[in-house]
Parts: structure tokens; sequence; C-alpha cells
């Protein structure tokens, strides 16, 4: 079956929105960065997913990579000194971002992330968002926020704990370290492991199971599923927020960007 292009002219290029039969299809698609998450590339999902979502005939979407290297790197850091420096900036890159993360986490249809190769930080969050991980065993997980002393969202950081759980999130998080994908599947990070020319098919299974399935049963199963998660008891919102803007007002910040650029580890004074 040959999937249908949608959003040509309308969407980014670098975000690739399909339709397959029952299944939709988002692809990252900046292979040469690694598909790296871009300004456009959030902006674009929850308009994809909109798509997906007002469309009777589609009953799951699969989110990917292009390419074999990875599925989504990380946020696009060479767009960090515009678009994430400065309070003003982080806040509108935040809303934009947070918005996309929104609209996986809210999507009433099953979402599947299909990894091949390297799944890090906001690629990390974003396979989180979606219900069922399926990763190729050369795959790589990392959250390296600390290694470059950005702030992390708080959703972000509630999806992690929301997967693998307390104790690991925190080892996961303040150790920024990289896990293989059996790794990262004892730590709950993923659900299936398989070799990399078994992906497709083991994407496959899935959606045949899945699109077998009643869609409203499904979708008021998902739905109280992610109720039960969500429970959030006397958080401080905006006390979250400025952690995170804090992080970013810092000299550490500063510091992990051009450490980055500069491709040597960074010397991080707390401040």
């Amino acid at each position: 079956m040959t999937r249908e292009r949608l959003f040509q002219g309308r969407i980014t290029d670098q975000l690739l929105v399909e339709r397959e039969g029952r299944t939709g299809w988002i692809t990252f698609n900046d292979p040469a960065k690694h598909n790296a998450v871009s300004f456009d590339m959030w902006a674009g999902i929850p308009v994809a997913l909109k798509a997906f979502e007002d469309d009777p005939e589609i009953f799951s979407v699969v989110l990917t990579g292009a390419g074999d290297k990875a599925f989504v790197s990380g946020a696009n850091i060479s767009q960090f000194e515009k678009l994430r420096t400065g309070a003003t900036a982080v806040e509108e890159y935040e809303v934009v971002a947070e918005s996309a993360q929104l609209a996986i986490q809210n999507f009433s249809k099953p979402l599947i992330a299909r990894i091949d190769g390297y799944c890090i930080g906001g690629g990390m969050n974003i396979a989180l968002c979606c219900d069922i991980r399926v990763a190729s065993d050369d795959s790589v997980f990392s959250i390296p926020a600390a290694r470059l002393g950005l702030g992390y969202r708080f959703t972000a950081i509630q999806n992690l704990v929301r997967a693998a759980g307390m104790a690991n999130a925190l080892e996961i998080f303040i150790t920024a370290s990289k896990y293989s994908a059996r790794e990262a599947k004892e730590r709950n990070l993923i659900h299936t492991v398989v070799a990399k020319a078994d992906l497709d098919g083991a994407v496959d299974g899935y959606l045949k199971k899945i699109n077998a399935n009643a869609p409203l049963t499904v979708a008021a199963g998902k739905k109280m599923i992610r109720n039960l998660s969500d429970r959030l008891v006397d958080i401080d919102m905006a006390e979250m927020k400025s952690l995170v803007l804090q992080c970013f007002e810092s000299e550490d910040y500063k510091e992990g960007k051009l450490a980055f650029s500069q491709k040597r580890p960074p010397e991080f004074k707390g401040r």
C-alpha cells in the first residue's frame, strides 16, 4: 500500500505527514541533522495530529524519523541562540513546544513511536508521549539536559516519571547517561526491542492488532488510563516554570551552548 502525502506546501518539509490505510504517519525529516526537532517541526505537529484526529478513517498514528540513524536526536541546538535565549524567546519557544507535546499526549487515537537510532532529549520526550514505543536494537537513548545547562519542562519530567518510575527517572535525568535499547527497556522507557531488520514488521504487528479494534473502546480506555496517571496534587506550576527559566538565564546555559559548539566538555559553575 502506498502512502499518501498530506499538507504539501502547508507544513515544513522537515515534517512529512502521510496516510496509509487506517494509519497516519508523521516523519521527522532532517536526516542530515539526525532529525533534530526544529521550531517548525514543533509547530507542525498539532496541525498534523488535528487532521488525523478529525479523520474517521484513521485508527492509529506512527511517529518516526527519516533514515536509519535517528528517531529524533533532540532539539535543533543551532536554533537555541535565536529562539531559546532570553526570557521572552524562551517563553515563546516553550509555548510552541509544549503545545506540540500536549497535542501528542491528548491525541485520542493510539500512537506508536517507531525508533531507529538516536532518541535523545526532545526525541525522548516525544517518544514518551506516545502509547507504544518500538525500537531497533541499535537505538540509543538519553536526556542530556544536565550536560547543556538548559531547563527541562515539568510536563516532560512528568512523562519520564510516568514511564520509567521515580527511581529510574532520577538516574536517567541526573546522570544524563546514554542507554542502549536493551538498557532502555529495562528502565521501562520502551516496550519492545527488535533487530533492525525486524523493526517494520514489529510496528506492522502492532498496527494490525490496533487497527482491528473498536476505535471508541480504544479511545475510552486510553483516556481513562491517561487520567489515572495524570493526577497532579498541589503542584505549583508557576514555580516549575520559574525553575526552567532560571536554567535558561544562567551562566551555565551559556557555557553549555558554547561547549557544545566547540565540541568540548562543559565547565559548569552552578550559577
